[in-house]
């Protein structure tokens, strides 16, 4: 008998093991998991959920920008929807998840730059370098978007 052939059958006699099917992970367990995730990970998620974001509102965007330019009344109309809304949703609340739509540009933008740095330069691969760079886009994608809210919402 050959060492081939005794190898493969000392590992067809291996007990088998079963990997453990989490199919029953309720919100709880997973927000439990989600507290551990390292600031990398976090950017990667938030890079997906912005991604999709983005592409979900695309068509409501659009729509909001070529309405806006079709005349000076248009766009005096989609102004006004800042300060009294918009049917049953208020102008502060309209301003909000414009301030949603932009957190989302601002941090995609940023965490797709970070992927693209890493793609290119090798050593920032590193734990601690990549750990930096994560802080970094957390950083910028939410202090330009609060200084924005803040000037939205007339705070300076």
């Amino acid at each position: 008998m050959s060492a081939m052939t005794h190898d493969l059958q000392g590992l067809s006699s291996m007990k088998k093991t079963t990997r453990p099917a989490h199919t029953n992970v309720g919100p709880a367990q997973l927000l439990a998991y989600m507290t551990r995730f390292p600031v990398t990970a976090w950017v990667s998620l938030l890079h997906r959920v912005s991604g999709l974001l983005l592409v979900l509102l695309l068509p409501l965007m659009v729509w909001g920008f070529d309405a806006a330019l079709a005349s000076e009344t248009a766009y005096e109309r989609m102004t006004a929807v800042f300060s009294t809304g918009w049917g049953f949703v208020p102008g502060w609340l309209v301003k909000l998840l414009l301030l949603l739509v932009l957190w989302a540009f601002l941090h995609h933008l940023a965490a797709g730059l970070r992927f693209v740095w890493l793609d290119l330069n090798h050593g920032a691969v590193e734990k601690r370098r990549a750990s930096r760079s994560a802080r970094w886009v957390l950083v910028v994608s939410v202090a330009v978007t609060l200084a924005v809210g803040a000037k939205a919402f007339a705070l300076y």
